[in-house]
């Protein structure tokens, strides 16, 4: 029986990691899944995606090197040391004009979205260097790393630290066969951006810069990912696939 391909995606309980890791079940794989709190978990082990795909809930804190190490070994240990495919998705956001950032906002926003999305990938790219395997790391970036709106600095700012982090590794594991992309999508309506666009007006705004005039949806994030990360991506890295309605084609 050939072995299901297998996956971690981070920050798995809602939004759109979610429905990443709905979308990697539904394409056959087994998946861990994190969150700072596991039982956040329960509801996704309930769906019906994961009936006959395995899902590994663990615990991960990016801020903290430990819990990053602890995670990607509890993943391991739990699929036989062989682990296909990396998803960093899990991220903290920011709405503050710049001159109004606090240290502490950026300290805590850069270690979540950035350091600990490269120390997790590289954790995850040495086990696959000392085993000899090949693998594919996705990143979730944003819209917000390539191109510029006011009130999100810091957050597009470590998103396009992402994405230079995608190219940068990408060169540097290609000839390990480690593929490295990105998905960057535009305003996704998760249910927390629901709440921050309930007003009206915000939401006309925010659909106005999006030629297609609609939000991406969870799930076209979701295929992209699960593209990026399989076969027939095999020839793909150092990329980063803009689900965004032409927003940053405009």
């Amino acid at each position: 029986m050939d072995r299901r391909p297998t996956a971690l995606v981070t920050g798995a309980s809602t939004g759109l990691g979610r429905s990443i890791a709905l979308a990697l079940a539904a394409a056959g794989h087994d998946v861990a899944a994190t969150e700072i709190d596991p039982a956040r978990l329960s509801d996704l082990a309930a769906a019906p995606e994961f009936a006959d795909r395995r899902l590994v809930p663990l615990p991960l804190e990016l801020r903290e090197e430990r819990s990053i190490d602890a995670a990607l070994a509890g993943a391991l240990e739990a699929f036989d040391g062989r682990l296909d495919v990396l998803v960093n998705n899990a991220a903290v956001a920011l709405r503050r004009p710049a001159a109004e950032v606090g240290w502490d906002e950026w300290d805590t926003l850069m270690s979540v979205n950035l350091k600990g999305t490269f120390f997790l990938a590289a954790r995850y790219a040495r086990h696959l260097l000392a085993a000899g395997r090949t693998g594919s790391v996705v990143n979730i970036a944003s819209t917000h790393g390539l191109v510029g709106l006011a009130g999100r600095s810091v957050y597009g700012i470590a998103k396009g630290g992402v994405i230079q982090m995608t190219r940068m590794l990408a060169i540097e594991w290609a000839e390990a066969g480690i593929r490295v992309n990105a998905v960057a999508p535009a305003t996704v309506m998760t249910p927390s951006r629901q709440a921050s666009l309930a007003d009206p007006a915000q939401r006309r705004a925010m659909l106005e810069r999006i030629p297609t005039r609609r939000f991406p949806t969870g799930e076209e994030v979701a295929a992209a990912v699960v593209y990026l990360a399989g076969p027939a991506a095999g020839s793909v890295t150092g990329q980063v696939l803009a689900v965004d309605g032409g927003l940053t084609a405009a």
